[in-house]
């Protein structure tokens, strides 16, 4: 099963869409306009996007050059563009196919299936993280602390993730803001803060005590195993 997100603004076609890829087992989620569907790419991170040109409040190219400016999460762009030259121009610009319609879900579910083969290789899946009591499983995106499962968020997961690939290194907020949301650093940008008290709780601490979670205040925060 693949997380995608479908950015089409024709509802009869992404209705289609989404019933057809979701009898096909993927978890979808869909956005009818371009900055909407740029919002929840940065805030959900599927696995692959597919990708509509006509969009109403921008045109689906200048939204592939936002999202290659931020983003390497997979673009099948699905229009009814046929032009060869318009084809290459997106592909250089960083899409990872292109599907002209009308075409069969089954037609675009092949292509999702390949594009995300390409991303990966047998065995190359990552093995389970280990801070103390502490377990990661990535590939399934399940944590456990000292055996009890811990129920996150994906973003709260995706921010536990990268703290525990750098286990024991002080990680600043703009790396945290890079990596894990993928958006500029903003210095009155409370999100990690934010996010970082939820997941303390989740793992049974606060910043005043903290167990795995540590601030070294004015450079970032350390997960490392309990003392």
């Amino acid at each position: 099963m693949a997380r995608l997100l479908l950015i089409e603004d024709d509802p009869a076609i992404r209705n289609t869409l989404l019933r057809a890829l979701r009898d096909r087992g993927h978890a979808v989620a869909a956005s009818p306009a371009a900055m909407d569907g740029l919002q929840t790419a940065l805030a959900e991170r599927p696995d692959l996007i597919v990708l509509d040109l006509g969009l109403p409040d921008l045109d689906g190219r200048e939204l592939l050059r936002m999202l290659r400016a931020v983003s390497r999460i997979p673009v099948i762009i699905a229009t009814a563009r046929d032009e060869e030259t318009e084809m290459v121009r997106l592909l250089d610009a960083g899409a990872d196919d292109y599907v002209v319609k009308p075409f069969t879900a089954a037609q675009l579910d092949a292509r999702i299936r390949a594009v995300l083969r390409r991303g990966s290789s047998p065995g190359d899946a990552d093995p389970a993280l280990v801070v103390g009591g502490l377990r990661i499983d990535v590939a399934a995106r399940e944590v456990a602390l000292d055996g009890t499962a811990v129920d996150l968020t994906p973003r709260e997961f995706d921010l536990l993730h990268h703290l525990a690939l750098r286990a024991g290194q002080v990680v600043t907020k703009r790396e945290l803001l890079s990596e894990v949301w993928q958006v500029p650093y903003g210095g009155a940008d409370k999100t990690v803060d934010v996010h970082l008290s939820w997941l303390r709780r989740k793992l049974g601490e606060t910043a005043q005590e903290p167990r795995y979670l540590h601030t070294v205040r004015g450079v970032g925060v350390k997960l490392s195993e309990p003392s």
